[in-house]
């Protein structure tokens, strides 16, 4: 017998087979009844070798094929074996089959008396179903006549309740077409028709035909032909009434007239159509502005004849070109005011529409017009300027604003327009591209005029940024025309200043003022935006830089060449040319003013003064302006710089060089005669020859003639330039007095009195000195220091005012002969010291310092001396100070 494992297996698999069938007789055991073979399913089951035998185990498998099995066994060389196997195999089926059946016996007869018991059974049911079936006969008999009469009564009943509802809406229409009868016959004249209320009537009346189906019904039929009658004088009395209110801008009358098309249930169609109208309105304005058939002819039938007549370039005929430019700038103001009048009473229509409400449902009737504005009331409540904001920049779908949509097809017309004027009509172009600034400013005014009547608070303005940045753009053709003839002009005014003809000649005080002013003229016909105005100032910011590279033309070069024949015409060939501001003859200072000098002068000064008025005319702009014209205005000045800066420098160079001689001088004698010595040093009187020489050749053809420096205005660039070499020269002086030694007390004195005159002669001759700040607050605080004992001066408040290494070197006059300056110590000559002083910080110079300091302390210590030279310690106190700093 097979185990239970073996049997669920089998059990689970489909019976296909003959053995397959067989086997699961083993699984027919009752769960609930023990028997004897029970208890012996641990015996080996014979079925069980099927599974390993190779000609049994085919019949196990679902797939079993007894074709096959008969070919494989025909084939295989043995049919009688494999015939005989089977019948072996068959004995034990049948043998396990009996077996089986007597180990079940009882089993077998409990399960047929259960049978005979149901049978039995069902035998009972059969007759209570006959019962049952003849009872639901007699009964069906019984109830068919009552059920058809109450179908036929509730039949009747629907079609009473059917009737009533249609007489009732029936007498309901004839009571409210009784009261549009009434209230349209009381009115005396349509001013006084209540046109909202004969509205509301009127959508009723239609919609209950509608809803109940009242159609087809005689009386209503008849009644609707006076209805529909009423319906059409309704639509014109209001349209006449909102169309008046928008003309007028009357909100009582756009929102009498909406209430009796949301009545009439027509509120958006009508808006698009009122929106539709203006539309074409706008269009139509803006190409008659443009027709220069009408613009030339007068408005008259004279087509292409006579002045103004138009040609086939779009261009007037001869002498008609003035009446022709005035009437287009007559049509396009025209234009623009009507388009303010289109845009305001889109807007004024839209504002209503945002504010008005249904009396008895409070609908909103912007909600009717415009689909997404009521999906936005869940995110902004009933706040109408966010929504507005929200529909107008954030939503990508949906219906848009009503001005926006009339201002789209108003930009989009006005761009086709004047993209049309540009390329086909030369003069349109010609008058639009000169008179840029007047066309933008009609633009802006339209623009600002549309801001300003519909500036109402909680309530959006008609038109956007973005709008207005639309219709500009529509005209930048012109724009651009425009910026070129305006370089054009500006570039041709300073060509013409700057000749090659007149190379060799110095521009007139008159051109340099006649080019500032058309700048000036420039400017001012743009200031009424600050876009245009940047654009502009672009343009001159070109043209300075133009000027600029003619005036280094002239500043800069000189040619030399010879006159030669070359084509029957008589040309200059260049040969050699040489930058004059780097050459010696601008560089020269001991003899008078060259002709190359005073020319770099008067372009100096013409450069300057383009600079100042330029730069002053800046101030009065917005500060973006500075920074537009800072490049080009750089580069004036900086041509400017070069025409003088040689020749400042040839002039400082030439002063220091005088006081460099100071170390040639005696300050160490010694005796009255040299304290009582009233004859100025040589190299002070050298000073004073050069300073005046340089006062009357050259500074005072750049300097005013007042050299008083005073706040007003800016400092002009000789100014400047005399202002630094002043403080270059008391610097310098400065420095190599404290170089001196030895220094006496008589030398003392002498130097005291070299300091004066050169304080005097530079205040005379080159600039303020009380202006200088600190080089002559230094040149004040030196003069009384060479005075002061040594152990006065670190408590001094005279050292405040002088650079620590002037005070350092002055010291170096006061030690001994052991104690070396950098200047002995390095072995250098003045020039040398002083050059490196130029390119070195008081923290460099120090270090310097500090070494000789170190080199006398060694000595000193070398020689077994116990003390130092009182200008040691205060030496060391003073350079330490800058090393903490």
């Amino acid at each position: 017998m097979a185990s239970p494992a073996t049997l669920v297996h089998r059990s689970s698999m489909p019976s296909s087979s003959p053995l397959q069938r067989l086997s699961t007789f083993n699984t027919a055991t009752s769960p609930t009844t023990v028997t004897p073979a029970t208890f012996s399913t641990t015996s080996p089951n014979p079925l069980d070798t099927f599974t390993t035998d190779p000609i049994l185990s085919p019949f196990l498998s679902p797939s079993f094929s007894s074709t096959n099995f008969s070919s494989a066994a025909l084939s295989s060389g043995s049919p009688a074996s494999t015939a005989e196997h089977l019948h072996q195999a068959i004995r034990l089926l049948e043998s396990q089959l009996r077996s089986e059946v007597l180990s079940r016996h009882s089993d077998l007869l409990n399960q047929l008396s259960s049978l005979q018991h149901a049978d039995h059974s069902l035998s009972s049911v059969r007759s209570s179903v006959s019962s049952l079936q003849s009872s639901l006969r007699r009964i069906r008999s019984e109830l068919s006549d009552p059920h058809q009469a109450i179908r036929s009564k509730t039949l009747q009943l629907s079609n009473l309740h059917t009737t009533t509802q249609l007489l009732t809406h029936t007498i309901r229409v004839l009571r409210i077409s009784k009261k549009l009868r009434e209230l349209v016959s009381s009115a005396l004249s349509d001013e006084k028709l209540d046109l909202a209320k004969a509205a509301q009537f009127h959508s009723e009346i239609l919609t209950m035909c509608d809803e109940y189906q009242l159609l087809g019904i005689n009386v209503v039929d008849n009644e609707l032909v006076y209805v529909k009658q009423v319906g059409d004088r309704l639509r014109n009395e209001a349209m006449k009434v909102l169309e008046r209110g928008m003309e007028g801008l009357n909100q009582a009358e756009v929102g009498t007239g909406l209430q009796v098309f949301y009545n009439l249930g027509e509120l958006k169609g009508t808006v698009d159509q009122l929106v539709s109208k203006y539309k074409s309105m706008g269009v139509k304005s803006v190409s008659a502005a443009l027709d220069m058939k009408a613009i030339s002819g007068g408005g008259g039938g004279g087509g292409g004849y006579g002045p103004g007549g138009i040609r086939g370039s779009g261009t007037p005929q001869i002498g008609g070109g003035a009446k022709a430019r005035d009437a287009l700038w007559q049509r396009m103001t025209t234009c623009m005011d009507q388009l303010h009048d289109i845009v305001v009473a889109v807007w004024h229509l839209q504002r209503v529409l945002s504010k008005k409400r249904d009396p008895f449902t409070h609908v909103l009737l912007l909600d009717e017009v415009i689909q997404l504005f009521a999906t936005s009331r869940a995110v902004f409540g009933f706040d109408l300027r966010k929504e507005m904001l929200f529909l107008r920049y954030c939503a990508v779908e949906g219906d848009p604003m009503l001005t926006d949509r009339v201002w789209e097809a108003l930009v989009k017309a006005f761009t086709s327009q004047m993209k049309s004027s540009f390329t086909a009509s030369s003069f349109v172009k010609e008058i639009f591209t000169s008179g840029y600034p007047k066309l933008f400013s009609m633009i802006e005014n339209l623009f600002e005029r549309i801001l300003h009547d519909t500036d109402v608070k909680g309530v959006l303005p008609a038109i956007s940024t973005e709008g207005k940045d639309q219709m500009i753009a529509s005209i930048e053709n012109f724009q651009t025309s425009f910026l070129t003839l305006c370089f054009g002009r500006l570039s041709d005014l300073v060509h013409s200043v700057f000749s090659v003809a007149s190379r060799g000649s110095v521009p007139s005080r008159e051109q340099i003022s006649r080019i500032i002013t058309c700048i000036q003229e420039e400017i001012e016909a743009v200031q009424v935006d600050g876009r245009l105005t940047l654009l502009v100032l672009r343009v001159i910011g070109k043209i300075l830089i133009l000027v600029s590279e003619e005036a280094e033309m002239q500043i800069y070069v000189s040619w030399w060449g010879h006159i030669m024949k070359l084509d029957n015409a008589i040309v200059f060939v260049p040969k050699f040319c040489e930058k004059i501001s780097a050459g010696p003859e601008s560089r020269q200072i001991m003899g008078p003013a060259t002709p190359a000098q005073i020319k770099n002068f008067a372009l100096c000064q013409h450069l300057q003064e383009i600079h100042t008025r330029i730069s002053s005319l800046v101030t009065g702009l917005p500060p973006i302006a500075a920074d537009v014209l800072s490049p080009s205005l750089g580069k004036i000045y900086g041509v400017a710089c070069d025409s003088v800066t040689s020749l400042f420098q040839g002039m400082i160079d030439r002063l220091e060089s005088c006081i460099l001689q100071i170390h040639e001088q005696k300050f160490g004698a010694l005796g009255m005669d040299a304290a009582m010595d009233s004859n100025g040093s040589s190299y002070m009187e050298e000073l004073q020859r050069s300073i005046l020489h340089f006062r009357s050749e050259f500074l005072s053809r750049l300097l005013p003639s007042s050299n008083k420096v005073t706040s007003v205005g800016p400092e002009t660039i000789c100014t400047r330039l005399a202002r630094s070499m002043a403080s270059r020269v008391l610097t310098f002086f400065i420095r190599h007095a404290s170089l001196v030694r030895p220094l006496s007390e008589s030398g003392k004195l002498r130097m005291a009195r070299d300091m004066a005159e050169l304080e005097l002669a530079v205040s005379q001759n080159l600039f303020p000195v009380e202006q200088l700040g600190g080089p002559y607050r230094a040149l004040r605080s030196f003069r009384p220091l060479i005075f002061l004992e040594t152990a006065q001066l670190e408590s001094s408040p005279l050292l405040q005012d002088l650079p620590l290494s002037v005070v350092l070197h002055h010291l170096y006059s006061r030690g001994p002969d052991d104690l070396q300056s950098p200047l002995q110590r390095n072995k250098l000559t003045p020039l040398q010291y002083s050059l490196w002083l130029d390119s070195q910080g008081e923290d460099q110079i120090w270090r310097g310092i500090k070494a000789t300091l170190d080199d006398y302390a060694s000595k000193v210590r070398a020689r077994g001396d116990k003390e130092f030279s009182p200008v040691y310690p205060l030496m060391l106190k003073l350079g330490s100070s800058l090393t903490e700093k």
